[in-house]
C-alpha cells in the first residue's frame, strides 16, 4: 500500500463538487481516454453493470493503467466495484487499490443493503480513499440511516433508480420518468429519505442516471427536481448531459451574488463596527443567523463551481 493513502478523509473531501458524475465503462479504452478531457466534476470507472462478465478481469487492469497514466485534470476519480454478493468484488478492490490507490479518490459500492456491506469493504488500512454507497433496493432504503453511519470513509449516498424500480415492482420501463397512472412524484419519498440520511451524517447526496441520453430537456427536468430538494449532483451517461448537470446543480449568478451579500452583511452587522446586532436589513430583507446558514449553502456551491461574484457589499451606515 502506498504512503499516499495515509492522509485521512476530511470534511473538505465530502464537500468536493459532484454536480456531474460521469459513468465510464472500465472495459472501453477509448471511453477511458475520452473521459479525461470532459468537464465532469467526477468520473466513475465502472466494473459493474457496464462490464460484461467475461471482460471484468481485464477491465481492472485497464482502469489501473488509466488512473496511473491518465491526466484527469482535478476530477474526482472513482471506481465502481461489483456488489459484495458477487465473486468479483474482492479482486476488484485488491487490484484497483493496490495498483492505483495513490490516484484513486473513492470506491463506489453498488446495491448496498445494510451497514455490514460497507464495513466489510471499509476493512482497508486507514487512509484517504473514500466510499460512495448506492441505494438500489427496498432493503437498502430501509437501512439507509445505518448505511450512512457505517464508516468514516463514506462521502456520498447515491440513488440507483433502475434496480430500485425493479425491486419495488414499479410500473415503468423508463428509468427516471414517472410511472404511468400515478398523479404525483413517485420518487419524492425515496429521494428525501436518502437526502435526510446523507445530511444527518454530513454526506453528499447524488441522484442516479437518466437513460434517455438524447433527451436533454427531460434530463434537465429530472435533475431540476433533485437539485430543488438539495441534491449535490447527478449521474451523467453521455457527454451531452454534463453541461446540463453542471448548470442545474450550480446556483444562478443572481442567487450566488445574493448569498455572498447576505454573508457580508451579516458579518458587518454582528461586528463592533456594524453595531454588534443580531439582525439587520439588506435592502428590504431582514437577515439573521438563519439567513447566514442558508446563504452559506448557496455560496459554498457557487465557490465550488468556480463562480465569481459580480456584486460588492456596501455598509448602509445605519
Amino acid at each position: 500500500m502506498t504512503t499516499a493513502m495515509t492522509a485521512p478523509i476530511t470534511s473538505a473531501d465530502r464537500l468536493r463538487p459532484r454536480r456531474s458524475c460521469l459513468a465510464v465503462p472500465g472495459s472501453n479504452p477509448r471511453f477511458l481516454e475520452k473521459a479525461q478531457q470532459l468537464p465532469a466534476d467526477q468520473v466513475f470507472l465502472d466494473l459493474e453493470d457496464a462490464c460484461a462478465p467475461l471482460v471484468k478481469p481485464s477491465a481492472r487492469q485497464l482502469i489501473v493503467d488509466a488512473l496511473n497514466d491518465g491526466d484527469w485534470g482535478g476530477k474526482i476519480r472513482v471506481v465502481r466495484v461489483n456488489d459484495w454478493t458477487t465473486h468479483w468484488t474482492y479482486r476488484d478492490v485488491i487490484t484497483v487499490v493496490e495498483g492505483a490507490g495513490a490516484n484513486l479518490d473513492c470506491l463506489m459500492l453498488p446495491k448496498v443493503a445494510d451497514a455490514g456491506q460497507v464495513e466489510k469493504t471499509a476493512g482497508l488500512p486507514v487512509g484517504r480513499i473514500g466510499i460512495e454507497a448506492q441505494i438500489e433496493n427496498a432493503r437498502g432504503l430501509m437501512n439507509v440511516d445505518a448505511i450512512a453511519a457505517a464508516s468514516p470513509r463514506l462521502e456520498t449516498i447515491i440513488f440507483g433508480p433502475a434496480d430500485f424500480m425493479a425491486s419495488i415492482n414499479m410500473k415503468s420501463l423508463v428509468v427516471g420518468e414517472q410511472p404511468p397512472g400515478y398523479p404525483a412524484d413517485a420518487y419524492h419519498y425515496i429521494l428525501m429519505r436518502i437526502l435526510i440520511a446523507a445530511r444527518a451524517h454530513d454526506l453528499q447526496a447524488i441522484d442516479g442516471p437518466y437513460l434517455q441520453i438524447r433527451n436533454t430537456d427531460g434530463f434537465r427536468e429530472v435533475a431540476g427536481r433533485a437539485a430543488a430538494l438539495g441534491y449535490d449532483g447527478k449521474w451523467v451517461l453521455h457527454p451531452d448531459q454534463i453541461a446540463a448537470a453542471n448548470e442545474v446543480f450550480s446556483p444562478s449568478q443572481q442567487d450566488y451574488d445574493h448569498a455572498e451579500l447576505i454573508l457580508d452583511a451579516y458579518d458587518w452587522c454582528t461586528s463592533a463596527a456594524g453595531g454588534a446586532k443580531g439582525s439587520a436589513m439588506l435592502g428590504d430583507e431582514m437577515i439573521d443567523e438563519a439567513s447566514r446558514k442558508m446563504a452559506l449553502v448557496i455560496a459554498a456551491k457557487g465557490r465550488a463551481a468556480g463562480m465569481q461574484r459580480t456584486s460588492v457589499f456596501e455598509p448602509s451606515g445605519e
